[in-house]
């Protein structure tokens, strides 16, 4: 145990020193909190003024979570680059040799993403709901409103959930060109496009994302099978990066 704690300590020292990782870490708090307190000024204007731009499935409390979705992208970064980094800079040889026992090497990777999007997604996800119901104004709903906590806890465990599956996928590829260029599309429109498609609609809810979206989505029955499908990617994507780390990596 004590030297599984040691890689992960190590682990963590790598990830301050690499500012990419850093970057698109911290990139997730301004991007959510701007984004969902936009989104609850804009929304405050077209109530206030009868618009009939206002979409008819508005409700203020969904409307605090919505903000997170847009700063994911930089989680999914996060993910990825962490697990990458090495490969590109040749490191990885050098850590394997500091730490020969693989799993617990990649045991060491995936704890630091979850433990560091759980550390910016917890903060983030509150600031954010409060930020988009001070925008509101009249019209904001309480943090304790029916529904809401249930939907906050579910956006943190996604959230975390989403970086893994993202780093599970890194791990595969060996490199962040293919499950950025895969991933990043996927949550920004992919999906929803495929979501339209008569063939291809009721597929799609058991993608990753669109699955997922139900833990943060208020009072949504779907939300525990969200979590199982979610969950199910993650492992799956965790336990390929891990045959893929164990078996072909120099």
């Amino acid at each position: 145990m004590s030297e599984t704690l040691a890689a992960v300590h190590a682990e963590f020292t790598k990830l301050r020193g690499v500012r990419g990782t850093l970057v698109a870490q911290l990139l997730f708090v301004p991007v959510s909190i701007l984004i969902s307190a936009l989104g609850g000024w804009s929304a405050r204007g077209a109530l206030d003024s009868d618009s009939p731009m206002i979409r008819d499935d508005f409700t203020p409390q969904q409307a605090g979570l919505d903000g997170v979705l847009y700063g994911q992208l930089a989680l999914i970064v996060f993910g990825v680059l962490v697990v990458t980094s090495e490969f590109a800079s040749g490191m990885m040889r050098v850590s394997l040799l500091a730490v020969p026992r693989r799993g617990r090497l990649y045991l060491a990777k995936t704890a630091v993403v979850a433990v560091g999007a759980a550390g910016v997604a917890v903060p983030v996800v509150l600031v954010s709901y409060l930020a988009t119901q001070s925008a509101l104004g009249s019209h904001g709903v309480s943090i304790a409103a029916a529904g809401v906590p249930r939907a906050l806890l579910g956006a943190m465990v996604y959230l975390t959930l989403m970086s893994l599956f993202a780093a599970g996928i890194a791990m595969m590829a060996r490199n962040a060109i293919i499950p950025l260029a895969v991933l990043l599309p996927m949550v920004l429109a992919g999906t929803h496009i495929l979501s339209l498609v008569g063939a291809t609609k009721e597929l799609v809810r058991y993608f990753p994302d669109r699955a997922g979206a139900q833990m943060l989505t208020v009072d949504s029955p779907d939300a525990l099978t969200g979590f199982a499908v979610m969950l199910a990617w993650t492992t799956a994507a965790l336990a390929g990066g891990y045959l893929r780390h164990r078996r072909w990596d120099a």
